[in-house]
């Protein structure tokens, strides 16, 4: 037993520990007026997610690669059921109601699609278009679906941590550039196909003040929160944008200027540089990794977390327009924060592996 602790990343744990912290402290802030129950349920999720995160830190990376597969076409009919039986909350229907449990295909969807293009370039390179196309399908697939939902801001995310990926499986520099080229010649089509309200999200974006009390409202308030908390913030609870609830939807998508008003920009600041030593902590263990199958695995996760810091913190700050992203590990939300503990018990357990390489581990190993 021994023997297994001292093989742990204790510097990925204390990272994840203080991002327990600041996630719990940020939204007793939020939800403190009449709305603890939220909280008392995100303490659940964590003994939940934390108890997962100790099990997945166990399982052999060889078996996440053969699960791989399995992982992925069970959450790609998860995404494919829910325009047919999910269940619509706030306008739209992206959840599934088991019962006993009521989760998002979609946040699953992220982490099963993230495993398998790590599965699928173990052994290959993105320089041959064949592989390269089939790994584009993978993608596409469940991003066609989620994009129904409509979910764009996942979409997004899932489309970029994917493209994160395919770039470190070695894609030549000159194919990235003709994509991005493709992208940019899309946007029109992409534009005519979006719903009435996501074009009103981008409006509001570039001109806020034009619907203040509409769809600039979210944008305004934010900023307002945002600036108002200076550089020492308004203290603990005395937040006035979120204890009279001007901020929409303070204790999820923005619940950074929450954070920002009340402790200013030294609590973001050292949120962010908890992120920051989050992510170079997994590109560390990644470039340390026995397997490519493990280096691919945790380029993924933190290419997933990066991005839903940017896009969260960006559109909260209103640099970026508002496509419904929770930040991680502050945000109020079971289905994103298990799986996130999850992502990251895969983490540790590539690194764990890398301690001492398996006899399985041999050249030539499809997991090698």
């Amino acid at each position: 037993m021994m023997r297994y602790l001292g093989r742990l990343d204790w510097m990925l744990l204390l990272i994840m520990l203080c991002l327990a912290a600041f996630g719990l402290v940020t939204l007793y802030a939020a939800v403190h007026q009449g709305g603890i129950g939220l909280w008392q349920r995100q303490v659940i999720y964590w003994l939940l997610g934390l108890s997962l995160f100790a099990i997945v830190c166990l399982i052999p990376i060889r078996w996440l690669a053969l699960m791989s597969w399995p992982a992925y076409i069970g959450a790609l009919i998860a995404v494919a059921m829910v325009p047919v039986i999910g269940e619509v909350q706030m306008g739209a229907r992206r959840w599934l109601d088991l019962g006993v449990v009521n989760f998002q295909p979609s946040e699953l969807m992220k982490w099963a699609l993230m495993l398998l293009l790590a599965h699928w370039f173990a052994s290959r390179h993105a320089s041959s278009l064949r592989d390269l196309l089939l790994a584009m399908l993978f993608a596409a697939l469940p991003a066609g679906l989620i994009i129904m939902q409509p979910d764009l801001g996942t979409t997004l995310l899932l489309l970029l941590s994917a493209m994160v990926m395919v770039l470190a499986a070695g894609l030549p520099w000159r194919w990235a550039m003709y994509g991005v080229l493709v992208g940019l010649v899309s946007l029109p089509v992409l534009w005519l196909n979006m719903h009435a309200y996501q074009k009103q999200r981008v409006l509001s974006f570039l001109h806020p003040e034009a619907d203040p009390l509409g769809a600039g409202y979210h944008v305004i308030q934010s900023s307002i929160a945002i600036g108002s908390g200076g550089v020492f913030g308004k203290g603990f609870l005395h937040g006035t944008q979120a204890r009279l609830h001007f901020l929409p939807e303070q204790h999820t998508d923005f619940i950074f200027a929450v954070l920002a008003e009340e402790g200013g920009l030294i609590a973001s600041g050292l949120l962010l540089l908890l992120y920051g030593l989050l992510i170079s902590r997994m590109v560390s263990i990644a470039s340390h990794a026995a397997t490519r199958f493990g280096a691919m695995l945790c380029i993924g996760v933190a290419a997933i977390f990066a991005l839903y810091v940017v896009i969260n913190i960006g559109m909260v700050s209103g640099v970026m327009p508002v496509v419904g992203v929770p930040l991680p590990f502050i945000s109020y939300g079971g289905s994103a924060m298990i799986t996130m503990l999850a992502a990251l018990g895969m983490v540790m357990r590539v690194h764990i592996e890398s301690r001492d390489k398996l006899p399985w581990q041999r050249p030539g190993s499809p997991f090698a």
